[in-house]
């Protein structure tokens, strides 16, 4: 069995020296974050279409193994909502080839107007992708949490295409008030949509938020050790993204995720074990 965990970046500046080691070229910098955990969420693709090279460099960072979920470009999902796109979309695909086996699933995130009276849209849309790609889609219109009909037309269409839904479980962060300056911008910028933790594949993908406040963070993700533990135990290989509002301590609590994770299900793979992030002295 193996269980990927990872965060929403392979590089921030409070891991610098804590966790990973500082100054690293940008060729190092994937490598670094992989032997702390074995996925990653590439949100930097969201803004703009990365050059072939570039990806050439991540792919050569990463075992085949790694998981790498990538969101596609805003020119695709946000500003063509998924029609007209086909130039943009081809060239996405182009550039992350380099990736192959890496690219575990192409990740679909739908802006909030993205209502279920847009399904149709969606369907045509994954009718006409590649096969060679797994593909997830993340909505954020109310209606898909709190209309059970809803729910069931996207679920529908997602196993239609094989296509997973990723929940992001925001419920901890909104369980009180925000505590901190980046927990307060969180609350304006972070969907409040109930949890839900639909499974259609064997290969579920969540995105959790907790607080900045490590203790809460832990305390609000214990749904998610149960539900993981069991879709392991049912044979899936679910990818679990751990975030909090600063991040500061999100590398560590991926880590911490799996190891509370694994200490119900022992035969679980263990994650490497990380570079140091500063030197061996002598002294």
């Amino acid at each position: 069995m193996r269980l990927h965990v990872g965060c929403a970046m392979w590089a921030h500046p409070p891991w610098q020296k804590r966790f990973l080691p500082h100054p690293l070229p940008p060729r190092e910098r994937l490598r670094s974050y992989a032997t702390w955990c074995n996925a990653v969420e590439g949100n930097t693709t969201f803004y703009a279409t990365p050059s072939r090279s570039t990806v050439e460099t991540w792919a050569r960072q990463i075992d085949p193994d790694f998981r790498f979920v990538v969101k596609l470009p805003k020119t695709i999902t946000h500003e063509g909502r998924l029609t007209g796109i086909d130039e943009p979309l081809h060239s996405f695909l182009t550039a992350i080839e380099p990736l192959g086996p890496r690219a575990h699933a192409l990740w679909v995130q739908l802006p909030g107007s993205f209502s279920p009276a847009d399904l149709g849209t969606l369907a045509d849309f994954l009718r006409r992708l590649p096969a060679s790609h797994r593909y997830a889609v993340e909505v954020r219109h109310r209606a898909f949490f709190e209309d059970a009909r809803s729910a069931r037309n996207l679920e529908r269409v997602l196993a239609g295409a094989g296509a997973e839904w990723i929940p992001f479980d925001t419920t901890t962060l909104f369980q009180s008030p925000p505590t901190s300056d980046a927990e307060r911008d969180a609350w304006t910028k972070k969907p409040r949509v109930p949890r839900v933790s639909p499974a259609l594949t064997d290969r579920p993908i969540v995105r959790y938020l907790g607080r900045d406040d490590t203790a809460r963070t832990v305390e609000g993700w214990r749904y998610w050790i149960d539900t993981v533990t069991g879709w392991l135990r049912e044979g899936r290989s679910p990818t679990v993204f751990v975030h909090t509002p600063d991040n500061a301590e999100a590398l560590m609590l991926a880590r911490r995720f799996h190891d509370a994770v694994r200490a119900r299900l022992p035969g679980i793979e263990p994650l490497p074990e990380p570079i140091p992030a500063e030197p061996p002295t002598l002294f």
